[in-house]
């Protein structure tokens, strides 16, 4: 009886989850989509603890009181500046569950098991343990990179290809001994050398990668995350698991190839390792003179101007300027200036980090464009305000062969009458690259924390 209604409940949580899925798409339904992500959790959990009555029931419910305990803490501490390095953790998680799940199966009794239908199931656990390894290993070394801990620069070893490849196939070879293994410590041995060789490979596939494409990196892993969770659900029987699993794992796959035709990458090369590694040595000569300003000539500048785009970046969401962004947008409106957002699909450190923090600040979906839909129009722009970006608007992307950045697509700011760069300095951006954008002659450079830049500049065209 409880494990027909529980099935039921899954089927019903599934349908949600989807609906969530859809949700998320559009920055105007994104909080339906986590509405119903939320009620499918909940219907999922408490059908699970219904099934699960007997003696370990006590002890899921003491580690769900705990798991919602620690969930609502970071819910309420973490800053969403900080939210690209707790999904990180979130996936080596699931991960870390893949690999304990899959050894716990594995050391439990077979029962009637055999044949075909043991083979199959050794394979289910032997894959949840690969994948979960990668996917845990690769998501410290995602969220190290994120939080600044290591370099965001890519390690390209020789020949890492290689080493990839010799590290795979050095895996398949001990799934074969996993799965022929005549006694339990024989096989527990293969697992065990198996996750070594996976952990590394984790390791190496992302510090393979450029700081720049670390958001096409988060959402491979979120992908990674959701296969693990498939394979573990096979291992259970859990038909839910599988579902939601496969779901995340397509939907993480789907939006990484979306951001790799965006940045014109290969969706080979993110599964492979190097991803935004450059083969060769800029060439260009990034230097010439700065032109400072000041927020009197900038107030001057936007006055005058009947076109104004603002292309936001992490810088932004560092100094939380999102709301004064909103409020500046609203006044150049009321003062009769035309004003649109563009936004780069991997401005941030998470997809979607900029629509998020636009949309929180209460800024209307429709003036908030894509690069693609935008990029035509810096031409005919007399102003681009730039408020804490870097890699997402240089020019070497497009001129220099040799950037570690080189054909990645960038907002073409330069082209507008007038670019105003709010910046703290003259630092590089993540990826470790100059921006021969501050020394052109139509760039000004605003310098200074980003929320009191637009802070006085608020007050001044508020008085003006």
């Amino acid at each position: 009886m409880l494990n027909g209604i529980g099935n039921i409940a899954y089927l019903g949580a599934a349908v949600l989850f989807i609906l969530s899925l859809r949700g998320l798409s559009h920055p105007s339904t994104a909080r339906r989509g986590n509405i119903y992500g939320v009620v499918g959790m909940l219907i999922a959990v408490v059908a699970t603890l219904l099934i699960a009555q007997g003696a370990g029931l006590a002890v899921v419910l003491a580690a769900a009181v705990v798991g919602a305990a620690i969930g609502a803490v970071l819910a309420r501490r973490v800053e969403m500046t900080q939210m690209p390095q707790l999904v990180a953790v979130l996936h080596s998680f699931v991960g870390l569950a893949a690999v304990l799940i899959g050894f716990t199966n594995y050391l439990m009794p077979m029962g009637d098991i055999a044949g075909a239908e043991l083979t199959i199931h050794l394979c289910e656990i032997y894959l949840g343990v690969f994948i979960g390894t990668i996917t845990f290993t690769g998501s410290i070394v995602a969220f190290l990179k994120l939080q600044g801990t290591i370099s965001g620069k890519p390690l390209v070893l020789p020949a890492r290809h290689m080493l990839n490849l010799a590290v795979l196939v050095a895996c398949v070879a001990l799934g074969y001994r996993f799965m022929t293994a005549n006694v339990v410590a024989d096989g527990i041995t293969a697992l065990l050398i198996m996750i070594v060789l996976a952990a590394a490979l984790g390791v190496h596939l992302v510090m393979a990668i450029g700081g720049a494409d670390m958001p096409v990196v988060v959402s491979m892993l979120n992908s990674y995350s959701g296969w693990a969770a498939a394979a573990t659900g096979f291992m259970l029987s859990n038909d839910l698991l599988i579902t939601t699993g496969a779901l995340v794992g397509s939907s993480g796959a789907i939006l990484s190839y979306i951001m790799c035709r965006a940045m014109n990458r290969s969706f080979l090369s993110v599964i492979l390792g190097g991803f935004g590694a450059a083969s060769g040595t800029s060439t260009a000569d990034v230097g010439g003179e700065v032109i400072a300003t000041s927020i009197d000539e900038v107030c001057a500048i936007l006055r005058d101007a009947s076109e104004v785009i603002i292309v936001p970046g992490y810088g932004m969401a560092v100094a939380q300027a999102q709301t004064t962004i909103s409020d500046i947008t609203r006044k150049l409106e009321a003062l009769g200036v035309r004003v649109r957002f563009g936004i780069h699909p991997v401005a941030g450190r998470l997809p979607g980090h900029m629509n998020v923090l636009l949309a929180e600040a209460k800024v209307p979906y429709d003036i908030v464009l894509e690069m693609d839909e935008i990029n035509e129009d810096f031409h005919t722009t007399d102003v681009v305000l730039v408020i804490g970006a870097n890699d997402i608007v240089n020019p070497g992307a497009l001129e220099d062969p040799g950037s570690p950045i080189a054909g990645m697509p960038v907002l073409e700011v330069w082209k507008a009458r007038t670019v105003v760069v709010s910046k703290r300095g003259m630092a590089t951006g993540y990826a470790g690259v100059d921006n021969p954008l501050f020394y052109k002659d139509n760039t000004r450079m605003l310098f200074g924390d980003a929320k009191t830049s637009v802070d006085a500049l608020l007050r001044q065209l508020s008085a003006a």
